[in-house]
C-alpha cells in the first residue's frame, strides 16, 4: 500500500540518550544539544512548512519539546500511536545494567529495537509494528511526524518494505528529517 509523503523527525537528545538510559515511555528533557538539534530540524523544515501540511507529534515530552522548535509554531496534533515503544521492565535502566539483570535477553537482542520489543513485560513487535501501520494507514495526506528513534524505524521500514532485520539495523538520527516517499528514504541533514 503507497503510503502519503512523510517528513520524519526524531526528537532531539535528550538527558536519557546521552546517559545510554533506555526511555521507552518515560521522560526525559531534551540536552542543550538536543535543542540545537531539534532548531536545525526547524531550518530543514522551514521551506516545506505549509498551512495545508498536517503534523503529527507523540504525546511524550521530548517529542513535543522538539515540535514546538522543529515546526516553528505550526500547529500540530497529538497521536498517542506516535509513542516510542514500552520497554516493560527496561526502561529506566542505562544498557549495562540491562547487560548486567537481564544478560540473555540483553546478548540476544544486540540492535534497539529488539531490545525493546523483547523486554519483559513490554509492549512486544506486533503491536508496536500494529499501531505504527494503523497510523500510516490513516493518513490522508503529506504529513510531518515528530517521534522517536524505534518508532522512525520501523515507520522508515514499514515506508520502504524492509524487513524487521533491516529495520532494526537503520540508523536513528537527531537533528536531521526522514523524508519518505514512493518506497523510498532520502534524509535532509
Amino acid at each position: 500500500m503507497p503510503f502519503p509523503k512523510i517528513w520524519l523527525l526524531r526528537h532531539g537528545q535528550t538527558h536519557w540518550n546521552a546517559e545510554h538510559r533506555i526511555q521507552g515511555q518515560l521522560e526525559s528533557p531534551l540536552t542543550q544539544l538536543g535543542i540545537e538539534q531539534a532548531r536545525r530540524q526547524a531550518q530543514l523544515m522551514q521551506p516545506y512548512l505549509t498551512p495545508d501540511l498536517r503534523c503529527f507529534v507523540s504525546p511524550l515530552g521530548r517529542a513535543q519539546q522538539t515540535a514546538d522548535i522543529a515546526l516553528g509554531g505550526a500547529p500540530f496534533e497529538t497521536d498517542p500511536r506516535l509513542a516510542e515503544a514500552y520497554a516493560g521492565e527496561l526502561q529506566g535502566m542505562t544498557l549495562s545494567e540491562v547487560e548486567r539483570t537481564f544478560p540473555e535477553i540483553y546478548a540476544n537482542n544486540p540492535q534497539n529495537l529488539d531490545l525493546f520489543c523483547n523486554a519483559p513485560g513490554g509492549e512486544g513487535y506486533e503491536r508496536f509494528h500494529g499501531r505504527i501501520l494503523a497510523f500510516m494507514q490513516s493518513l490522508e495526506g503529506p504529513s510531518v511526524v515528530v517521534a522517536h528513534g524505534l518508532l522512525g524505524q520501523v515507520m522508515r521500514g514499514i515506508a520502504c518494505g524492509l524487513t524487521r532485520d533491516q529495520m532494526a539495523a537503520l540508523p536513528n538520527g537527531q537533528g536531521c528529517v526522514y523524508v519518505l516517499e514512493n518506497g523510498r528514504e532520502t534524509v535532509l541533514a
